[in-house]
This record gives structure tokens, C-alpha cells and sequence, in this order.
């Protein structure tokens, strides 16, 4: 580079703190996060119309995912108030199981999710973009100090955030044809898998799909079921956040072998089954066909109906991924209850895209090759907006605290799921695209949707995030209420005549005397919210108090053993948690180790023993070893 270039790049680009390539939901939460500790931040994207776009289906949360968009918000991320802002339809999924498994979802005006992210982005005085791709990194002497445009510009920064989703040489197939690009109508970026291999990185390719996009004025909503949403919204945020007065209704239709047979016709054009895709794809998103191949025992599967928002007539038809030939995926759709005369805004398809496994990354998700430099997104094989939104937000923390020279922020299994997603990518890789789900988290009575806020705000405060300071104040009111309901619960009796007109409508037994509330509540079906609308006393002493927080008291009560236990195995395993082992470790001197404990471990480098623990091929035995070598 010349010295009257350099000295432009200078002049246009101060050094920044944190630079953060990509503007998808990984993208823009560390992008915030960065900010919001105080460093000046470079944000790069190949174009600034699609800031935050909503690549696939409209909507956020969802079993496992909504915990994860609540624990963005009260770590604060923005995902979920601008999810809250932009809402058309808000569901809790999962209400007829226990409170470990309730999920917020909400469906999402697309352009509003988008508009209101890049809004959120340019009021942040410590924010600034650049529109334009990024071809490579800056790296000297194994630290990452800025990036290269596609121009040959050069962007100076004391760390990098790579979170490029599905762009990496991105290649989008349907049926026969196959084509450069990351996102329909958008290039692929090149030079950054090729400089990082060279560099020592592990690549591989993955694969995701998306369904046609479909005119909604040429459906026939009569033939399908109609999914409102529900009436109660409480929404992702625990700020007072904007939420629509009313909502757009979903619906629900099903294939046919009809259409599995039409869709057939197009298999042996199908990239999916000819080898031109090489890249896994998610095993619980499948496409329509590989839905049709691997359930050949089903006549039929699920489609649903989404809305893209309010002011178009645009639908995604969710459960129809595809990168069969357009006219087979078109004529298959029209014989879909409803679609008989569905007009098409564009086929679906599937894009392959350059992936790193994560266990190349220490557990503050910077590389171990490279200092400064941090992955977030799919580029470490996850899927989902929300999946990608957490790792953002801890990539761009720790790129912050990496600049200050301070300890990073790394989140326990038993203090989030965001915790557990990030040790399971660091820990045991990833061969397909990883999603997350409750199942994953072994402590998942602790890690509710309802109180990520009393797990989390203080920990983000703690780190030095700015303009924290309403939501610690919401987090200590909330402690309090929930504290007074319980001591009221459980000091105060209710009476025979109170409590059995109740009791006697959801068949459990009628009281033969007074009794606390408290152990009323601990029956399997008794519900305080009826329980209290049953009893004008009880309604007057509780109707001051928020809903969360009474929803939170009787969770507490009604689960106080199953919680009590969950916090026993914590407690063990944080004894493992707190076992730090140096960066130098020599695990090849200890004899005793398994070859595979050793080779992993050399690998992986665990932060602590508890880390070292959940290693796959580290067995129990190779635990042992290091606890006795460290004297314990």
C-alpha cells in the first residue's frame, strides 16, 4: 500500500476498538454490546439496505431460542424490545408442560425488525459503518489489528469480530442451476476462508434453505386452520417495551401425497440427492424433500402460514424449505389446501457457506490462533437468529474487555443457556448446524424464560455495560415483589368456603379445614391466577402485583424441590467450575491420562476442570488424574 493511501486510510478510519464484520443478528448485537461498554466501534457490511434482515422466517423465539432472546434482553442486547416493537403475532409455546419448557415466540413484521435494528444502530454515538465487503484480516505478529476492503482500503482496530453468516463463499442452489451469492440477490464474500486456512483455521461447509415466498392475496384461507395469537402478550422484553394492539392471525395446512408425488418428479434434479451440495444441513429443519425421503411413512406434514407484516401481502410458507427446480416446487404448492391458485413471489432454495468448528475458539469465543480476532454466528456452525444474536452480544462484550485488558465475561451452563451453547461449540464442535433446545440444558428448571432478567442483569452490569442503570432498578423491585408474595402466600390460610368451588371445578379435592395458599399450590392442577380470580380476598391483596412476578412466586413454590436440587448439582459442579488450569498445563507429562483425554485436552485447552469435564473423549478417569495432580 502506498504512503498517500496509507495516510488516507488513516485519515478517513481512526484506530477503533472493536471492528465487527457483518450486519446480521450476530453482527448488530455485538455491535451494541461493543458500544455499550464504552468502545468505539467499526461496523462493516457489504450493504447497508439489509442491516439486521431477517434472511428466513419472520419470526424470533420459539422453544429454547425465546429463552435465549430474554437472556439477550437482560443482558442488554436489543433483539428482544426491537422483536417486542415489531411484533404482528406473540405466542408462549409450550404452556401444557412445566414452566421449564414455556417459550416465547413472537411473528415479525420483516422491514420493521430491520428498520427499527438499523435506527437502534445509528442513534449509538460510538457506532460508525462502513459499506463495503471485507476481503481480509490485519494480522501481525498473531493479533488481529483491522481488516482490508474489497477496495483495498485498510480499517485499523485493536480487535475483530468475523460474523459473516452464510456468506463465506456462499453458493445457492435450485435444482440444476447453482450460482455465486450469501443471501438471494446478494454476492458471496470471498478471501477471508482462504486467508484463514492459511492462517492454520479448520474449514468446512455447511447448508440451510429457505421456502418460496408466496402472493398472499392468491390464497384461500377458508381451507386452511386459522392460528391467532394469544391474549395475554407479554413479550421478549423486561423493559416497558411497545407492543401492537392487535394481531395478524397465522394459519396452518398440510401436504398431501398428492404433493409428495408431484414433488418426487423433481428428485433426481435435486442438489440435495445428485451430490452438487457437499455441506450438512440442519437435522431438525429438514426440507420438504428430505422430510419426503426420510418420513416415507408420512402422507402428510405440516405447513405453516406466516405473514411477512403488516403492510404486505407476502407470505413465508414455513415447513417447505426447498431447492428443488422452481416449476416442481411451484406446481407441488398448488396442490396444497389452499394454494390452488397461489401465485409465487420467488422459489425457495438451499446455500452452502464456509463454516470453522468452534472448538477452535477459546470459551470468550476469541480464536486461539489468532488473538483479538472473534467468530460469532454461523460462521461457528450454529443456526437460527437467535443463536446467532447471543454469540454476538458475548463476542462483542469480550472484544470490549479483550481492548481494556480485562478478564472476559464467560457465562456458566448453570447460569444461562447462552452459557450452554457456547460451551457445547467450544467443547465438543459441531458436524451440522447446531440449534439449540431445552433438552441441552441440564439445569433448565433454573433457566426459565421468566427469569433470565434475575439470573443476568447484574452480571452485565457488573462488566461495565452502560445505561444499565433502569433495568437493575426493574430487577430489584422484581426481587421484592416476588419475595412478598411468597411470605404472603405462605403465612396467610384460606379457608374450606374460599378455596372448594374451585378445587370442586378442576376435580381435586375440597379442603376440610383452613390451610396455607401455599399448600393449595402445591397440587399438580391448582393455578393461582384462577385460584385468586376464585376469591374476591385474595384478588384484593394481589392485584397490585405484576403478573411475572405472581407467575414467578408460585413457580417457586409449586417447584421448590425440583429447584432445590438443580441448585445442589450446581453447586457440585461449580467446584469443578472454580478449578482454574493454566494456559501452560503440560498434559503430555501426566502418564496416566487416556490417549484420546490427552489429545483433547491439548486441543481444547479448558479454562477450568469443569470445562475440561464436558470434553467429548475426556473420560471420568482423565478428571481423576488432573484432580489429583492438582492436589485435590
Amino acid at each position: 500500500m502506498s504512503e498517500v493511501f496509507s495516510y488516507f486510510c488513516v485519515l478517513m478510519f481512526p484506530e477503533y476498538d472493536v471492528i465487527v464484520v457483518g450486519a446480521g443478528h450476530a453482527g448488530c448485537e455485538a455491535a451494541v454490546a461493543a458500544a455499550n461498554m464504552g468502545s468505539k466501534v467499526m461496523l462493516a457490511t457489504m450493504n447497508m439496505q439489509t442491516i439486521a434482515q431477517m434472511s428466513c422466517n419472520p419470526a424470533m423465539g420459539g422453544v429454547a431460542k425465546g429463552q435465549i432472546v430474554r437472556e439477550v434482553d437482560a443482558l442488554g442486547g436489543y433483539s428482544g424490545l426491537i422483536s417486542d416493537m415489531s411484533m404482528v403475532q406473540f405466542r408462549m409455546l409450550n404452556k401444557s408442560k412445566g414452566p421449564a419448557m414455556w417459550s416465547p415466540r413472537t411473528q415479525n413484521d420483516r422491514m420493521m425488525f430491520a428498520s427499527e435494528w438499523r435506527r437502534k444502530l445509528e442513534e449509538h454515538p460510538h457506532i460508525d459503518f462502513w459499506q463495503e465487503m471485507v476481503k481480509g484480516l490485519i494480522v501481525e505478529d498473531g493479533r488481529c489489528k483491522g481488516v482490508y476492503t474489497g477496495i483495498g482500503l485498510e480499517i485499523r482496530g485493536k480487535s475483530v469480530v468475523l460474523t459473516n453468516g452464510t456468506f463465506l463463499n456462499g453458493l445457492i442452489h435450485i435444482g440444476d442451476k447453482n450460482f455465486g451469492g450469501g443471501r438471494a440477490g446478494e454476492r458471496a464474500a470471498t478471501g477471508i476462508t482462504e486467508q484463514l486456512v492459511e492462517l492454520g483455521f479448520e474449514a468446512g461447509r455447511m447448508k440451510t434453505g429457505t421456502p418460496p415466498r408466496i402472493d398472499g392475496r392468491s390464497l384461500d384461507y377458508s381451507k386452511m386452520e386459522t392460528q391467532a395469537g394469544d391474549t395475554e402478550v407479554s413479550g421478549f422484553s423486561f423493559l416497558d417495551s411497545n407492543k401492537p394492539d392487535t394481531q395478524l392471525p397465522c394459519h396452518i395446512t398440510y401436504t398431501s401425497d398428492d404433493v409428495h408425488n408431484e414433488l418426487k418428479k423433481g428428485f433426481d434434479r435435486s442438489p440435495m440427492f445428485n451430490g452438487r451440495i457437499r455441506g450438512l444441513g440442519p437435522r431438525y429443519c429438514p426440507s420438504i424433500e428430505d422430510k419426503i425421503d426420510r418420513f416415507s411413512d408420512r402422507n402428510r406434514h405440516q405447513l405453516f402460514v406466516e405473514p411477512e407484516g403488516w403492510n404486505t401481502c407476502e407470505i413465508y410458507v414455513n415447513g417447505f424449505s426447498s431447492s428443488l427446480p422452481e416449476e416442481v416446487q411451484y406446481s407441488a404448492l398448488r396442490m396444497v389446501p389452499g394454494f390452488e391458485n397461489m401465485k409465487m413471489f420467488r422459489p425457495g432454495y438451499a446455500i452452502e457457506y464456509d463454516f470453522f468448528q468452534p472448538t477452535q475458539l477459546k470459551i470468550n469465543l476469541e480464536t486461539k490462533l489468532v488473538s483479538g480476532l472473534f467468530f460469532a454466528g454461523q460462521i461457528n456452525g450454529t443456526t437460527g437468529y437467535e443463536e446467532a444474536a447471543c454469540q454476538g452480544l458475548m463476542a462483542g462484550f469480550n472484544a470490549s474487555l479483550y481492548v481494556e485488558e480485562k478478564d472476559p465475561f464467560v457465562l456458566k451452563r448453570s447460569e444461562a443457556y447462552i452459557g450452554v451453547l457456547i460451551d457445547d461449540l467450544v467443547n465438543k464442535g459441531t458436524k451440522e448446524p447446531y440449534r439449540m433446545f431445552t433438552s441441552r440444558a441440564e439445569y433448565r428448571i433454573l433457566l426459565r424464560q421468566d427469569n433470565a432478567d434475575l439470573r443476568l442483569t447484574h452480571l452485565a452490569q457488573a462488566q461495565g455495560m452502560q445505561n444499565n442503570q433502569d433495568r437493575e432498578k426493574l430487577v430489584e423491585e422484581k426481587k421484592e415483589e416476588i419475595s412478598d408474595i411468597e411470605v404472603f402466600l405462605g403465612k396467610t390460610s384460606i379457608s374450606p368456603d374460599q378455596a372448594n368451588g374451585y378445587l370442586k371445578s378442576i376435580n381435586s379435592t375440597p379442603l376440610k379445614q383452613k390451610v396455607k395458599i401455599k399448600s393449595v399450590l402445591s397440587r399438580p392442577h391448582v393455578d393461582l391466577k384462577n385460584l385468586v380470580e376464585s376469591v374476591p380476598e385474595l384478588n384484593e391483596k394481589l392485584k397490585s402485583f405484576k403478573n411475572e412476578s405472581l407467575q414467578i412466586a408460585e413457580i417457586n413454590l409449586k417447584y421448590a424441590g425440583y429447584i432445590q436440587k438443580e441448585q445442589e448439582m450446581v453447586d457440585k459442579m461449580n467446584r469443578l467450575e472454580n478449578l482454574v488450569i493454566s494456559d501452560d498445563f503440560n498434559y503430555d507429562k501426566l502418564v496416566s491420562l487416556s490417549a484420546e483425554g490427552k489429545e483433547k485436552l491439548n486441543t481444547i485447552r479448558p479454562r477450568t476442570l469443569g470445562q475440561a469435564s464436558r470434553i467429548s473423549g475426556v473420560s471420568p478417569s482423565d478428571i481423576s488424574v488432573l484432580l489429583v495432580y492438582m492436589g485435590r
